[in-house]
């Protein structure tokens, strides 16, 4: 593999504080190697020169076919539980790490090719990737971001010239993905199968350095604590945004905390918790009103794989790390607490807030009002104007509504925090019909236009502008939605 001649500015921590966590790999060589879209805002925050990476010999660079010069390539193991069922050697399949780069702040970010052709882990896939679910992860990286959501990012999609063979032959692309790392549970699972402690501890210490550095170095209770956490707080923002993951696999689970993976992920229109669009998930197991609890299932195998680093004896490991999983569902109704807090403008704590939200949740469902608008509308109401907000919900509804408008009110006393509403609830998200109309229209007729006018418009989430792209989906297409793997 030639290299570019373009330097990145590339570390490698862990290729080496992690030795045998990996495999050398390389990527492969495409034809037509064309630049889609670049993220000239995300390259400048990570220090990167875009006028020398966003060129033809950028596209290059970012397809797999040179490398920077300062690149190591590689695919990370991991192993993961899908759908509940133990696969003990996943892997970088098709995706190699090139390295990381330190920003201007001193925060180290991956450098990752996704799509880039087979690697050891590839199994009988062939490690490709199509436009549209390239596409798909980086606009949806880039609507979670500006959302405030913990999130991978995409530097680049660049074109490979090649058709990649699923259920018809597709464009091909090469996603370039940032993230806080690619660490997952799944990547703990993979070495406490192999009963490899030795392994277990090393990825334990580099991710505390990396990941939490305030730390005491060797305290992997409090690790784990950590980790439980962060994602206690991610998912109940994905909660109040109306986000469903999809496909909460442990090796889709970062230790980071970042959202990873967003092949069948969709958000909700009407409010409905056992709502699912993936095609995969036929029994709902990671319906959106589930994943708080699957969150906790997969920390539960996070704190299997660390149990050897609790304690030397067995029964006193267990007993630390259950208490420690236990406190999940506490840490995260605190954090979905204070997300409806905001949402509802309340400034102070009081225990009947819990019920409030709910109720208003269960109202939405009765009237299938459409999530987003209802938050978003509860600000008008907040400054004296129902009328946006009454319009989503049918007249057998109505007098409930004003009950609960009522409670709300007495509540929320005579200072709404309207600020706090207006971060909270979101005007745009990601519809899934205008998702998928941008998405066809960049795969099947090489137009772009609609992508980027989707993408400029959801990097304003919060303002009311764009008001088309605030519509919601027609009843009976998200009745029959469904979104794919993308693999």
């Amino acid at each position: 593999m030639s290299t570019s001649g373009i330097t990145l500015g590339l570390t490698h921590s862990f290729a080496e504080a992690c030795a045998g966590c990996y495999l050398p790999a390389q990527p492969a060589h495409v034809p037509q190697p064309r630049g889609l879209i670049f993220n000239r805002g995300l390259a400048q925050a990570l220090g990167l020169d875009a006028d020398a990476l966003f060129t033809e010999q950028g596209a290059e660079l970012l397809a797999g076919n040179v490398l920077p010069t300062d690149a190591q390539p590689l695919a990370q193991a991991y192993a993961g539980h899908q759908f509940g069922n133990f696969a003990p050697q996943l892997g970088d399949g098709r995706a190699l790490l090139l390295g990381e780069v330190v920003d201007p702040k001193g925060q180290r970010w991956d450098v990752q090719l996704k799509g880039s052709g087979q690697t050891s882990f590839s199994r009988r896939g062939d490690g490709k990737a199509a436009v549209g679910p390239m596409l798909r992860e980086y606009l949806l990286g880039e609507a979670m971001f500006h959302l405030g959501v913990p999130t991978t990012r995409a530097l680049a999609v660049v074109a490979t010239g090649e058709a990649v063979r699923r259920e018809r032959a597709l464009p091909g692309a090469v996603l370039t993905r940032i993230a806080a790392s690619h660490l997952r549970v799944g990547t703990f699972e993979y070495f406490a199968a192999r009963q490899d402690t030795a392994r277990v501890r090393q990825l334990a210490d580099y991710s505390m350095r990396r990941h939490y550095p305030e730390l005491n170095a060797g305290d992997y209770a409090d690790f784990l604590r950590a980790v439980c956490v962060r994602q206690a707080r991610l998912v109940a923002r994905w909660m109040a945004i109306g986000f469903i993951h999809g496909v909460m696999n442990t090796d889709n689970m970062t230790i980071s905390g970042e959202t990873i993976d967003y092949g069948p992920c969709a958000f909700i229109e009407h409010y409905h918790p056992k709502a699912v669009f993936s095609s995969i998930d036929e029994l709902g197991r990671y319906a959106y009103g589930r994943q708080p609890n699957i969150a906790r299932w997969n920390l539960t195998r996070l704190a299997e794989a660390l149990l050897p680093l609790l304690d030397t004896d067995e029964t006193r490991a267990v007993d630390i790390a259950s208490r420690i999983i236990a406190d999940f569902q506490t840490q995260y109704q605190s954090a979905w607490c204070d997300e409806m807090r905001r949402k509802l403008g309340l400034r102070d704590e009081v225990k009947a807030d819990e019920a409030l939200a709910q109720d208003f949740l269960a109202l939405m469902e009765t009237a299938q009002a459409d999530f987003t608008l209802s938050w978003r509308y509860l600000i008008d109401a907040a400054a004296g104007d129902e009328t946006r907000l009454r319009s989503l919900f049918p007249a057998p509804t109505q007098t409930e509504l004003s009950h609960w408008l009522t409670r709300w009110r007495q509540r929320l006393g005579d200072a709404p925090d309207l600020v706090a509403m207006r971060r909270a609830n979101p005007y745009l998200i990601p519809r899934n019909h205008q998702v998928e109309a941008a998405l066809t229209a960049a795969s099947d007729h090489n137009d772009l236009a609609p992508f980027r006018s989707l993408l400029a418009a959801l990097s304003q989430p919060f303002d009311e502008h764009h008001q088309a792209y605030a519509t919601p989906a027609p009843r009976d297409y998200t009745a029959q939605y469904c979104t794919y793997c993308g693999t």
